[in-house]
């Protein structure tokens, strides 16, 4: 580790970061002692505002792979990128389309030295700090040093666990062995985690002010919610960690794949005790639980997700943004790289998340047969839901029993309200515009026109286009597969809605909209889940808040509390906000699910030989996953590479030294 004076090094210090950061507008400083810094109250916001902006958030500034890799990204390649882990999971991809992909490297020593020295700096400074705000201090000192070891953990497995600094062991003139800190076990390095986490919630406040000063500093709950989410981790990958075929010398000493199934309860219990604890006591709740219809049930969700609509009692910890900060941009450009391409904002990308049909379909009907089952899209009459073409460029055959509809739209309209609120529908309405997603004609005489602009006259004497309009500004769907260039357009059907701003205003590259990182839904499901793999805690409880989340929906039954029904609804509500490639990761299912796997789309197609014209919706498999042959992840993928091991010399993980 480099070795420096004990100073807080402050460069450059943002006029506006995220999370505090819209509060501060201090000058820059240089070289300051941490002990000055600490003597003001504009100095204490400095530094804290500085340690929110290290924290591993996986927001609208995260770029898990290729250029730009990392966090707290903004350059034009990256920034607004959002929760890019999606577009490698069964749920989404880049629109151009998207292989797997493990997240970029993150060792970030740097961090963790920081934090030390915020902790010690605190401790020093004790008697010039009330009692209430050094103890806040240090409670979010170890808030900060948890989730910075949690970003590492759950990439790497067991990590070098420093807790001090090392600036007094340094020996001039010596080898320093004593400075080269070897990788703890998985456990040890789960457990200092949660050791952190324990002091964090000792001290932070139940709750912060409104204002912009408070709204972004985590509170007790946000602790305990990022406790409750480190748990079920640790509990997830010590329960199914015998799912992966793995052997070398990180294996046999417990540093990756280290959790035993043995271990798995107590992480569970937990998980149970900090979900129990923000459930029966931080007076959080569900965001407009009782809605009177599903159409109001989609309004609610959708708004949950902007702060001008939602009343935040569900939020736990969250960031902000802003578009504008003296000249640099400090918003986000999610709305332009993912608006529909028909809603462009100027910006020469757009239309690039596409979500899958595997997703769409997980979602239920309003049956409400007290089941709890996914509902696959209807296309057939004869209800075979199963059946795909593999690449419907090639063709398809169009006499099958397929359902004909007056509008794609009509093929959702009994789905659950999450995936109206959350999922752009083809031929659903978006800021007064219906968005144009089709992909082929059926010419009067049977000739099938599939991804190609082209038109064909009805039988009704109008011309069609295989697009659904004439001018690749007025569709959103399918256009340009084989062009990278042309990737605005959805390449499954669907796009992303979550999260884009449902106000008609031109944000291009500075939109303002919150990232919510904890939410009271995942702890519920962190609960459900923690209960039914452990058999202890409540499962009535567990039970009735699995229950409370559907019918937030707009469903009127019941469901059990099953495995299957727990990850089914944490699919679903928190589709698009980041979970379901660390879903996967820590339940050991990645490897399994992703053999040669296609994701799907579903492809409206104008059926001409109708008078007037009817669509059939055709299951396909996606283009790109189509011509890649799959997409394959193996064991060792749960882990990334150790970073540095030509200077550090630690123990790697399996299959890559």
């Amino acid at each position: 580790m480099n070795i420096l004076k004990k100073y807080f090094v402050i460069l450059g210090i943002l006029l506006a970061v995220f999370a505090c950061n819209d509060t501060l507008e201090l000058e820059p400083l240089d070289k300051v002692s941490g002990k000055v810094l600490f003597e003001t109250e504009e100095g204490i916001k400095t530094v804290v505002a500085d340690m929110y902006k290290r924290i591993p958030v996986e927001n609208f500034w995260y770029r898990p792979t290729g250029n730009f890799a990392g966090f707290n990204n903004k350059n034009a390649e990256s920034a607004g990128a959002m929760i890019a882990t999606d577009h490698f999971t069964d749920d989404a991809c880049l629109s151009h389309g998207s292989g797997w992909s493990l997240t970029a490297n993150y060792w970030p020593y740097g961090n963790i030295r920081y934090a030390n020295i915020f902790l010690e700096t605190v401790e020093e400074s004790k008697g010039n700090l009330s009692e209430p705000v050094y103890n806040r201090l240090i409670s979010e000192g170890h808030f900060f040093r948890a989730y910075i070891y949690f970003g590492m953990a759950k990439r790497y497995g067991g990590v070098p666990l420093i807790d001090r600094l090392l600036d007094d062991e340094y020996q001039p003139g010596s080898d320093n062995e004593n400075l080269n800190i070897p990788r703890s076990t998985e456990k040890e390095t789960f457990d200092f985690i949660l050791a952190d986490l324990d002091e964090a919630v000792k001290y932070l406040p139940e709750s912060t002010p409104p204002d912009k000063e408070g709204k972004f500093r985590a509170t007790k709950w946000a602790a305990y919610g990022l406790m409750s989410r480190v748990a079920l981790f640790a509990a997830s990958t010590g329960k199914y960690n015998s799912n992966a075929d793995v052997a070398g010398e990180a294996f046999d000493k417990k540093l990756a794949f280290g959790i035993t199934p043995a271990e798995a309860d107590e992480y569970y219990q937990k998980c149970i005790s900090a979900s129990e604890a923000i459930i029966d006591n931080s007076g959080k709740s569900l965001f407009q639980p009782n809605p009177g219809s599903p159409a109001e049930a989609a309004f609610n969700f959708l708004g949950l997700f902007h702060q001008d609509i939602t009343d935040g009692n569900e939020i736990i910890f969250k960031q902000g943004f802003i578009p504008e900060a003296a000249a640099e941009t400090q918003g986000h450009r999610y709305d332009g790289l993912n608006t529909p391409h028909q809603l462009n904002q100027g910006y020469h990308v757009d239309g690039r998340y596409s979500v899958s049909l595997d997703i769409v379909d997980v979602f239920e009907d309003y049956s409400d047969d007290g089941s709890g089952n996914s509902v696959k899209v209807k296309t057939r009459t004869d209800g075979n839901e199963s059946y795909t073409f593999s690449d419907i460029s090639d063709g398809f055959d169009a006499d099958l029993p397929f359902i004909k509809y007056d509008s794609p739209l009509d093929a959702f309209a009994d789905k659950d309200a999450r995936l109206h609120a959350s999922v752009m529908l083809p031929y659903s309405n978006w800021r007064n515009t219906e968005i144009v997603v089709q992909g082929g004609l059926i010419t009067p005489t049977g000739t099938q026109q599939i991804f190609v602009n082209q038109s064909a006259q009805g039988l009704d004497g109008n011309t069609y286009y295989v697009y659904g309009a004439a001018g690749n500004s007025l569709f959103s769907g399918f256009y340009g597969l084989n062009f990278w260039q042309d990737g605005n357009y959805y390449s499954t059907g669907f796009g992303v809605k979550k999260y884009l701003d449902i106000k008609d205003v031109d944000r291009g590259r500075n939109s303002d909209t919150d990232w919510i990182d904890i939410r009271l839904a995942e702890i519920y499901l962190n609960y459900a889940e923690a209960v039914i793999e452990s058999g202890s805690g409540d499962a009535a409880k567990a039970r009735n808040l699995l229950n409370a989340l559907r019918q937030r929906a707009g469903h009127t039954d019941n469901i059990p509390l099953t495995l299957e029904n727990v990850l089914k609804e944490r699919r679903v509500e928190l589709a698009f906000e980041g979970h379901r490639y660390w879903d996967l990761m820590r339940r050991r299912d990645v490897h399994e699910l992703f053999q040669n796997y296609k994701r799907e789309a579903l492809v409206p197609v104008l059926d001409l030989r109708e008078n007037p014209p009817k669509y059939i919706l055709v299951r396909t498999n996606q283009y790109h996953d189509e011509r890649a042959g799959g997409r394959t992840v193996f064991d060792h993928e749960y882990y990334r590479p150790i970073p540095g091991r030509n200077t550090n010399n630690l123990i790697d993980n399996p299959n890559y030294n």
